[in-house]
C-alpha cells in the first residue's frame, strides 16, 4: 500500500483512511462510510477540498 497525504489541512493520509475504516462496521453506502471517516480522521473539515479525493480512496480501500 502506497501511503500519502490526501487531506493537506488535517494531515489526513492513505494510511489514517485505511485505518478508520478497519474500525467501521458497515461498508453498504459510500457517504455513511466517507462519514464514519471524517468523524475518525476529521479529514475534509477544513477547507474540503479533499472531498473527493476521500471519496475515492473509500471507495479503493472498499473494493479490495
Amino acid at each position: 500500500m502506497f501511503d500519502y497525504v490526501i487531506c493537506n489541512c488535517k494531515k489526513v493520509s492513505y494510511f489514517d483512511v485505511h485505518q478508520a475504516l478497519a474500525n467501521c462496521k458497515h461498508f453498504d453506502d459510500v457517504e455513511k462510510t466517507f462519514e464514519e471517516v471524517q468523524k475518525i480522521t476529521h479529514c475534509s473539515t477544513g477547507c474540503g477540498g479533499c472531498h473527493g479525493k476521500i471519496l475515492d480512496a473509500i471507495s479503493e480501500i472498499m473494493s479490495k
